[in-house]
């Protein structure tokens, strides 16, 4: 008794392939040319006004929430992830900071990355941090 023939896949046709070749080609073009419109965009100085603005309402949301949880849990959060109650806005100020806590929970450092498109550059008077935990020492050091 003769055996049938083993089953095999069925081949894509070449031009199914060269669909999906095409396809993918223009996705990573799409996403190259719109980074470096973006770092145009950026290097051009276009962004600095809504960086700015941006920005310092990302640093001032962060350091309100940070200073909220020291006072109802006594010391700062270990992680922006600890904090709690926040609104769907605040997780967007919080994704554009970074944030340093001491060991000991009793002061953090805290700074702004991105603004709008950017990072911008914010000089706070000391009088925004009087009363606050921020400890420039605990800045991590620049790679």
């Amino acid at each position: 008794m003769a055996l049938p023939p083993p089953l095999s896949a069925p081949k894509r046709s070449a031009s199914k392939r060269k669909r999906l070749t095409v396809i993918l080609g223009a996705v990573v073009l799409v996403g190259v040319c719109g980074y470096l419109v973006i770092r145009l965009l950026v290097a051009s100085g276009i962004t600095r006004g809504p960086d700015h603005l941006f920005g310092d309402q990302h640093l001032k949301t962060s350091v309100a929430l940070i200073e909220l949880h020291k006072v109802r849990y006594g010391k700062y959060p270990a992680t922006l992830g600890d904090l709690k109650f926040m609104g769907a806005w605040d997780q967007i100020a919080l994704t554009s900071v970074q944030y340093t806590p001491a060991g000991d929970g009793l002061s953090y450092y805290v700074e702004v990355q991105r603004g709008w498109i950017g990072k911008p550059d914010l000089q706070m008077p000391a009088d925004f941090w009087k009363g606050t935990g921020y400890s420039p020492s605990l800045k991590p050091p620049t790679p």
